[in-house]
């Protein structure tokens, strides 16, 4: 009967360890999942970010070459 009793809490014991050690793994596969993702969002925002600035840039040589164009294009309407 003590046999059985031990079995059964060795039994138990090793269990319980191997779900606790499951979910140590999880948890720390989880860590480092929101950690990429964390590091992945931060690099989208700083490549938005440049791009925004790329844009901005863009607008401030194309709307003076607009103007102009547009001047040309007044002058020659005009003969």
């Amino acid at each position: 009967m003590v046999e059985l009793l031990a079995a059964v809490i060795g039994a138990s014991v090793g269990i319980a360890a191997s779900g606790l050690g499951g979910f140590i793994r999880r948890d720390n596969e989880s860590a480092i999942a929101v950690a990429r993702l964390t590091a992945a969002c931060d690099h989208i925002a700083e490549q938005v970010s440049l791009m925004r600035e790329e844009i901005k840039q863009d607008r401030q040589e194309l709307y003076p070459r607009i103007n102009q164009i547009e001047n040309r294009l007044t002058k020659l309407e005009s003969h």
